[in-house]
């Protein structure tokens, strides 16, 4: 007679009867026994292959150890296992439960947003602190007529002084660079005296534009035809001649020794001077 199973080195065939119970008894585990996530993957693989070949699956003794381990020395699962409750389960699942990689990087992504928020924010405080302080006051003035934008000539808009060769007409995106002369830098100076000459060219300047008597005029940019009003001709600025009671404030600077000559023809402009560091 042939026994219900036959010892061959690769495992143990199960009979029909004791694949449909041990079936049974994981199918029991998986739903009711608290599993570590390695004995649901081990029981489940042992499932598919009970499924997959009922009663001519074959099972290694050592799969057959592990069985009994898990379920019970009889094919059945030990009774505190079957003792557990599901509230048991779920309120211990919930206590140790780690967050979910989606919820983890919805986390990360709000930190982020906030700490860059208040980079931003920082750094456009420390631009408008930035322009109170070295910019100075609105200075207004009055000219007779017409808008650059149409034809070159006099502005009738308020400016502010930006440094001592550049100044700024309320409502239009970029400066006007006043031509003929060129001042020290104090934003983006080569040397510490250059910076220090440049304070003095826009104090001096802002002196200048406080007379009654003043004309700012706008005058076409040394730059190729068709460039002027882009950043391509002298960084998207226009060009202006600024006059105090008649003189013009680069000859006034250049003779201060505040200024340098700075001379373009046609649409082209010489190296810019700047002879403050050696």
């Amino acid at each position: 007679m042939q026994s219900h199973s036959d010892s061959k080195p690769g495992g143990a065939t199960l009979v029909l009867f004791e694949a449909e119970h041990l079936k049974a008894n994981i199918r029991n585990a998986l739903v009711e026994a608290a599993l570590s996530p390695w004995q649901r993957s081990f029981l489940s693989d042992v499932l598919s292959k009970l499924e997959k070949y009922g009663g001519r699956a074959r099972l290694s003794d050592k799969q057959r150890l592990k069985l009994n381990e898990i379920l019970g020395g009889d094919g059945t699962r030990r009774q505190e296992a079957v003792t557990t409750s599901r509230t048991t389960r779920q309120t211990r699942r919930s206590r140790f439960r780690t967050p979910s990689f989606l919820s983890r990087r919805i986390r990360w992504w709000r930190r982020r947003l906030v700490r860059d928020a208040v980079v931003v924010a920082l750094i456009v405080m420390a631009g408008l602190v930035y322009l109170v302080f070295e910019t100075g006051p609105v200075q207004p003035f009055l000219g007779t007529v017409g808008k650059w934008s149409q034809a070159m000539g006099p502005v009738d808009q308020a400016f502010t002084v930006t440094d001592g060769d550049t100044v700024h007409v309320a409502g239009e995106r970029a400066g006007t660079r006043l031509v003929g002369f060129n001042t020290p830098e104090k934003f983006s100076p080569q040397c510490e005296y250059e910076r220090k000459l440049g304070e003095r060219a826009s104090s001096r300047l802002r002196e200048l534009v406080k007379s009654p008597n003043l004309q700012l005029t706008k005058v076409p940019c040394a730059c190729p035809a068709g460039s002027e009003g882009t950043d391509a001709c002298n960084h998207g600025r226009s060009c202006g001649v600024l006059k105090v009671d008649g003189r013009d404030v680069g000859q006034i600077l250049i003779g201060e020794g505040l200024a340098v000559p700075f001379i373009c023809e046609g649409n082209r402009c010489p190296r810019t001077p700047r002879p403050w560091c050696g």
